[in-house]
């Protein structure tokens, strides 16, 4: 048996209904959608949030804190990471991408989780105020970068 030569069985795959072809084939005329009404026409309901005329939900909580416009979200790297870099070495966000560590198109900032062993300058959109003095007390530099 070849692959071109494999079928469902008989029955395993009914015909579809092809709907509003004629009277003739049964399905015709109305289509099976019955009379007049919201249910006959085209891109008929409600969608799922209607409650059948009762205020919904999401309309009856009330609207809670302030959501900022543009809020800057941080890609978020411990101080430890960093002894993985060779010492000496300037370590930008894109080697932090090609390391794995953070995603690209998001901006990096550098907590102070662990101890940093090697000098390195470390190059960062933003430092908390712990990482920027483990840098500097391994005899590294931090240089803030502007966000793109």
């Amino acid at each position: 048996m070849q692959v071109h030569e494999l079928h469902p069985a008989p029955g395993a795959r009914p015909q579809r209904h092809r709907v509003g072809r004629g009277v003739g084939s049964g399905w015709g005329k109305r289509a099976g959608r019955g009379q007049k009404g919201q249910k006959s026409r085209s891109g008929r309901g409600k969608g799922p949030a209607f409650e059948g005329g009762q205020t919904p939900l999401h309309r009856r909580l009330p609207k809670r804190g302030f959501i900022p416009i543009a809020k800057r979200v941080f890609e978020v790297v411990p101080l430890a990471v960093l002894n993985g870099f060779p010492a000496g070495s300037v370590v930008t966000p894109q080697d932090l991408r090609e390391a794995g560590l953070v995603k690209e198109g998001t901006a990096v900032k550098i907590l102070g989780g662990g101890e940093l062993k090697i000098a390195l300058t470390v190059q960062a959109h933003a430092f908390s105020k712990s990482a920027r003095t483990g840098i500097e007390a391994a005899g590294g530099k931090a240089e803030v970068i502007a966000s793109a």
